[in-house]
């Protein structure tokens, strides 16, 4: 079996615990608005590569990723579900953790036989929400946030350890009622190990020029690094409230 890979990186410091070796997945359903690797957008495109070629890669670095592993990231990893099941059962075979960074776009309650197979392979989700209301969700990337929430559950349900990450957007993600209610969701996740909240920069634009694609947030500036840290506050408001709630209904 092969999968569209569009590229590795041999030393990744923010794809997960240590340093790791990262592979960019070819194909993505979403489109959000302040997408940073538009390349990889388009499905059946990049380098078609065995689950072996791979960790041939990842061992002729292993000797520096010893306090890290491997992640999947893209694109979306799980819209390769056959493939990214075969390339983590042989990472964990050899005893490297593997780490998962996805949008849960494509997971479906009613079938998700093929992605329960990548998750039976896998020590750790990166779980991007990109926006708590789904219609606004809908605004920013295409699509509603349903099944990513329901996603986000579904691990919950088997345990699985995930670190949250969300993308503060001026004028769209920044809003003090949406972070304090994404910070109440997250309280119901007691699989809960992280929250990254990621300034929104627009470093993407030389890309998307040399893509001739219009940069849909041409006219937004960069997110403040104090403005990124007040959201987190916000958030992590929203937890505590939400703990509060969960333990006053007991």
């Amino acid at each position: 079996m092969t999968g569209y890979i569009h590229s590795t990186e041999s030393f990744g410091t923010v794809d997960g615990p240590g340093v790791r070796f990262v592979v960019f997945f070819q194909g993505c359903p979403m489109r959000c608005l302040y997408c940073h690797n538009p390349d990889t957008w388009a499905f059946g495109r990049g380098t078609e590569k065995t689950a072996a070629e791979l960790m041939a890669e990842y061992d002729s670095y292993k000797e520096f990723l010893k306090s890290g592993g491997i992640t999947a990231t893209g694109g979306e990893p799980l819209a390769q579900p056959e493939f990214l099941a075969e390339l983590f059962t042989l990472a964990k075979s050899k005893g490297v953790h593997t780490c998962l960074d996805t949008s849960g776009a494509v997971y479906s309650p009613e079938n998700h036989e093929l992605i329960d197979r990548v998750l039976s392979a896998t020590d750790l989700v990166m779980l991007d929400i990109k926006h708590i209301d789904t219609h606004e969700h809908k605004k920013l990337t295409g699509h509603g946030n349903e099944n990513i929430l329901a996603f986000a559950e579904h691990l919950r349900e088997l345990k699985i350890p995930v670190w949250i990450r969300h993308v503060v957007v001026p004028d769209i993600t920044d809003k003090p009622e949406y972070l304090e209610k994404m910070g109440e969701y997250l309280a119901s996740l007691d699989n809960l190990k992280a929250l990254d909240v990621l300034p929104y920069h627009d470093m993407a634009k030389p890309k998307y020029a040399e893509l001739g694609i219009d940069y849909p947030l041409a006219d937004t500036p960069p997110l403040p690094r104090e403005a990124a840290i007040n959201a987190k506050n916000l958030i992590l408001n929203g937890i505590r409230s939400g703990l509060k709630k969960q333990k006053s209904s007991r």
